[in-house]
Parts: C-alpha cells; sequence; structure tokens
C-alpha cells in the first residue's frame, strides 16, 4: 500500500490535522447537505447503503465522491478508529486530492 496511493492518505492525514476534514457518516453526511464538503471519499469496503446513500447525496449537491481504501487505511490515515466516510471542507486541499485520487484510477 506504499506506492502512489499513500499520497492520498498523507493528504487525508494532513487534512485531518488542519482541521479541513469531518469523518464518519454523520458529519460528513452534515458536511455536504450545507455544502461545506468540497469532496467525499467513501472507504471501499463500506456497506452497498451507505455507498448508495452517499452517490445518491453526492450526486443531489453536486459534490464530487470517490470509493478509496478501506475503513481501517482510511481511519488510520486520520488517526481515528474505522471511518467508512471523509468529507474535505477545503476546496484548495479537495482539488489536490482529487487530482491524486485521478492518477490512481489511471
Amino acid at each position: 500500500m506504499r506506492f502512489m496511493n499513500d499520497r492520498i492518505l498523507s493528504l487525508l492525514g494532513l487534512a485531518a490535522r488542519g482541521r479541513n476534514l469531518v469523518s464518519g457518516e454523520f458529519s460528513t453526511e452534515k458536511a455536504v447537505k450545507e455544502g461545506k464538503a468540497s469532496l467525499v471519499i467513501i472507504s471501499s469496503d463500506a456497506s452497498d447503503n451507505t455507498k448508495k446513500m452517499f452517490t445518491d447525496m453526492c450526486t443531489f449537491y453536486k459534490t464530487p465522491i470517490y470509493f478509496y481504501a478501506g475503513k481501517e487505511t482510511l481511519g488510520q490515515a486520520i488517526g481515528k478508529e474505522m471511518r467508512a466516510s471523509v468529507a474535505i471542507t477545503n476546496p484548495g486541499m479537495a482539488a489536490n486530492i482529487i487530482k491524486h485520487l485521478e492518477e490512481s484510477q489511471e
């Protein structure tokens, strides 16, 4: 797991330390609905219900959404327990992370 993807995880950690990230289903949902989320990342091993709920919500609120890493990995990256969802609230940081996510999917 220590290749290109690591950059994304370290950026998430950075965002968390800079208070530019919220995590957990409730906080992520709140950020999206209040228009504060510039990017939503859902763990690839989140439940189908969670994936569908956030996909529908992000589509409705026109928020970029990506599926990335496992719950364990996402949680560790931001210094928390397992996390199925995180939202980046800083537009600049979100743009940077999206760039890396796009590269990792090529």
